[in-house]
């Protein structure tokens, strides 16, 4: 693995399996560890071309951090790629993976490059957006066609021509042609045949019949008096003829077509003539993505075994240990909150420490009620003395 040194401030790439996992070594993958980061490294291999033959792209992603808006997706590029020097503008043939961008992107990204410009797929692929491992699959086949795999089932498949702008369209709309003058596009017409009943227009609003002028109307202080409007119980709207089948009616007018010019057919647009590098080269907002069981392969039926011999031998132990570790987060807060209330119940509260302040204030007044009653007997049993003396 090469890291770019196109700039200085990319992010680090770190060696792990994560925090949950089915296997502490299978699932060891690279793993994008500073959050806010661009990312560009490669590996370069042996270079090929996959004339005549089915390309396959196959890696895994796992996003335990709950990814919110960052690429998970690899590139290849051809063998003359300058490695040290890759970055977000650099030549790539195909660039294919999942990115997540808040809850409205959430797509699988299947860019292919033709003749030096990048197509994308005109179809909305939604990707996986949970914590666990996932499989995704590329297959491009000699005959242009392709096929998407999540988890070595298909979730997309179709022609290369046919679902991206790859090759201008094979035909074009007739420059030379124009819609005739007397063509009638109307399906309905107003009967010319119908006409208005005289007594259709009527006011909206009349004075109200019954309204009366007030006894205390004063015309020279009030001025003339006027009965206030009504709506009128007999107004019709505005009047507008019925509608009738257009005898005429020719139905919407198309736009001829002719042969592109501009068109020309192309057998080979999954034909790549050097393949030699992969690539993550991405943004990630919060880190935390791992990346691995990287296959590129020209047999569709090894990569799926490949895919269950891999993370289908780890997906349901990966699963199953981050469902233990949610649990016993879960006894733990349990077991706080617990300690937390005996704490909260052992501790007097407000009204049970003015209890026992009222408590103490009435033994203190008691106290001081014998103090001076033991004091008065006192005197008068000195009196007494003195009277017997």
């Amino acid at each position: 693995l090469l890291l770019t040194i196109h700039r200085s401030d990319y992010g680090k790439f770190v060696l792990t399996a994560g925090k949950f996992y089915g296997d502490a070594e299978k699932d060891k993958g690279l793993q994008t560890s500073q959050d806010a980061h661009f990312y560009s490294s490669s590996a370069r291999f042996e270079p090929f071309s996959n004339q005549g033959k089915t390309l396959v792209i196959q890696f895994t992603v796992k996003h335990e951090q709950n990814i919110d808006c960052g690429g998970g997706y690899i590139k290849l590029f051809p063998a003359d790629l300058d490695q040290a020097d890759m970055h977000g503008d650099s030549n790539y043939n195909i660039m294919f993976g999942p990115d997540i961008c808040g809850p409205a992107t959430k797509k699988i990204h299947v860019i292919i490059n033709y003749k030096g410009k990048n197509h994308l797929i005109r179809k909305d692929i939604r990707c996986k957006d949970d914590e666990y491992t996932h499989l995704y699959t590329l297959i491009l086949n000699p005959d242009n066609t392709y096929e998407v795999k999540i988890d070595n089932k298909k979730v997309e498949s179709g022609s290369l021509e046919e679902d991206w702008d790859i090759l201008p369209p094979k035909k074009v709309k007739d420059p030379e042609a124009v819609k005739p003058d007397h063509w009638d596009e109307r399906e309905r017409m107003e009967d010319p045949d119908d006409k208005k009943p005289e007594d259709w227009d009527r006011p909206e609003n009349i004075a109200d019949p019954d309204a009366k002028q007030p006894e205390d109307w004063d015309d020279e202080m009030d001025g003339e008096w006027e009965p206030p409007m009504v709506s009128n119980p007999d107004y019709k709207g505005e009047w507008k003829p019925r509608t009738i089948d257009n005898p005429d009616y020719k139905g919407k007018w198309l736009h001829p077509e002719i042969d592109n010019p501009d068109y020309s057919a192309d057998s080979e647009i999954y034909r790549f003539d050097s393949i030699g590098v992969i690539g993550l080269d991405l943004w990630q907002v919060k880190s935390g993505t791992i990346f691995d069981n990287f296959l590129i392969t020209d047999d569709a039926t090894l990569a799926e075994e490949v895919g269950n011999e891999t993370w289908g031998q780890t997906k349901d132990p990966e699963k199953m240990m981050k469902e233990s570790q949610e649990e016993k987060e879960r006894k733990k807060l349990e077991a706080e909150e617990m300690a937390r209330k005996e704490e909260t119940k052992d501790e007097p509260g407000e009204e049970e420490e003015e209890e026992e302040e009222e408590e103490l204030e009435h033994e203190e007044e008691e106290d001081e009620e014998e103090g001076e009653t033991g004091a008065q007997e006192e005197e008068e049993e000195s009196d007494s003395i003195k009277d017997e003396l």
